[in-house]
């Protein structure tokens, strides 16, 4: 795509003056805009328009606070996505608050085992456990947790990352949920991979809480 622009001194000059580096117009090909592709080039300036899209405000200290998180996590990913960026502010600037946390989970699974996950969980500082079932481990975790919080989300995405390596390695989980048309990521990382997929389960059941509220307090 000729107006996907990556470079961040692209960015920059497409940002100020877009014929600088498009000698026609996205609309005059059936495209509706051009495109700023976040990565690891891209400076502040993009990262900074990018929010004013997603409609965040941040002050100086605040924007280099994201921005250094922003860069990080682009040493890691080859692009960025809003998801990725609106988990950053609400995490790192706006320190969401946890409806749902992790106390406990066990979970037996096998070959000739149907695999059956038991988690306790706090929900508004209600200590609450279920038991539940599934095609595999990951699957019976994420309907048991389901059934504890009473969320009707959808799983979009599930993917593994090793953060160390080694047979006793840090694994992220990184997954994708979708409610109501909201899209939000969560991410967790522990050395058991169930243990980190619950918490990335969570981690973004709680951001999807966090943006109903601030839907209602609008």
């Amino acid at each position: 795509n000729a107006f996907a622009h990556q470079s961040g001194i692209h960015q920059d000059g497409v940002l100020k003056e877009k014929l600088t580096y498009e000698i026609m117009t996205p609309e005059s090909v059936g495209i509706p805009k051009s495109s700023i592709v976040l990565g690891k080039l891209s400076g502040r300036h993009a990262f900074r328009e990018r929010l004013k899209d997603l409609g965040y405000r941040l002050s100086e200290q605040d924007l280099e606070r994201a921005f250094s998180r922003f860069k990080q996590l682009a040493d890691k990913k080859r692009e960025i996505f809003d998801e990725d960026i609106e988990s950053i502010v609400v995490e790192e600037i706006l320190r969401m608050p946890h409806r749902f946390k992790l106390i406990y989970i066990n979970v037996v699974a096998g070959n000739v085992t149907v695999p059956t996950a038991t988690v306790q969980m706090e929900v508004d500082g209600r200590l609450m456990q279920e038991a539940g079932f599934g095609d595999g481990p990951v699957d019976a975790t994420f309907k048991t947790i389901t059934k504890i919080t009473r969320t009707k989300a959808k799983l979009l995405q599930f993917a593994i990352n090793a953060i160390t390596s080694g047979t006793e390695a840090q694994g992220e989980v990184t997954v994708r949920l979708e409610e109501k048309g909201q899209t939000v990521i969560g991410q967790g990382a522990d050395t058991d991979v169930i243990v980190a997929s619950a918490k990335a389960y969570i981690n973004a059941l709680n951001k999807i809480e966090f943006k109903k509220q601030k839907l209602v307090g609008m």
